[in-house]
């Protein structure tokens, strides 16, 4: 008992804003001691270097429509791959037939390197859609396997006692598959929203669109924009962090929401 009550506590205190942020300080340190050791702002800029060219970036137009260009890539390609996903594994986990023609697809997209599928998928997509069919391409086995463990988690006894009290198929789905599959789904959107999230980006370096963040990211290599390159670098960084927050934060109020609404 004790044991468990010191491994909670340590898990809490890992978790507190001045542990992480104290974190976040060691590794800037270390960052910007490295940079005073090489001397060549060309090779590792300062964290202070790259957080003034970022200001100097954000503070124009075309930052702010290149960031919504490539959101908006590569959040179609997650909301197509989400709903693929969890079609397919419930269709999968009703039909036998499906899942044995899905198990070897699904198992060539997991195994596939992101690199292989964005040069094949430059023969087929146009530049400007590459990154909405990488990041679909990618989201698409992870919510799949997800919602096919869910499904696979629901109480069978939950179920029987359902249809023996006639429960209307609504009342079915929302009171024995949701709280089952509300932990998968929110694992599978977490991890396949920063997925998608990388793999588009990288489809945007290799694809270069007009108004994408990989493609400034390609340019400030090229030019040797050293300073861009980490703050474009950045950028994909906060944003990632930031998608993550927002999705486990809407998931959250829902399921916090339908809670309230089954004890009403």
């Amino acid at each position: 008992m004790k044991d468990s009550i010191t491994r909670e506590r340590t898990k809490q205190n890992r978790r507190h804003p001045a542990v992480q942020l104290g974190a976040v300080l060691f590794w800037l340190l270390l960052w910007q001691a490295a940079s005073t050791a090489v001397g060549l702002p060309l090779l590792l800029p300062s964290p202070l270097r790259v957080l003034a060219r970022l200001k100097e970036l954000g503070s124009t137009w075309s930052f702010w429509e290149t960031v919504f260009c490539s959101l908006r890539r590569i959040l179609i390609g997650f909301a197509t791959g989400v709903a693929a996903g969890a079609l397919l594994a419930a269709a999968a986990w009703a039909v036998e037939l499906v899942e044995a023609l899905a198990r070897p697809m699904l198992g060539v997209l997991k195994a596939t390197p992101v690199a292989s599928f964005i040069i094949l998928a430059l023969v087929w997509v146009e530049s400007d859609a590459l990154a909405s069919f990488i990041s679909f391409i990618m989201v698409l086995p992870v919510v799949y396997h997800n919602v096919r463990e869910g499904l696979d988690a629901v109480d069978g006894q939950l179920l029987e006692m359902a249809h023996a009290f006639s429960l209307s198929r609504w009342k079915i789905v929302r009171c024995c598959y949701l709280p089952a599959l509300a932990p998968f789904v929110l694992s599978a959107l977490t991890s396949a929203l920063g997925l998608a999230w990388k793999s588009g980006v990288a489809a945007e370096v290799l694809g270069r669109p007009v108004r994408a963040i990989g493609r400034q990211i390609y340019d400030a290599k090229i030019y040797l924009e050293t300073e861009d390159l980490f703050a474009w670098t950045l950028v994909v960084i906060l944003l990632s962090i930031l998608l993550e927050k927002l999705v486990t934060v809407l998931l959250g109020r829902l399921s916090r929401s339908r809670a309230r609404r089954a004890k009403g």
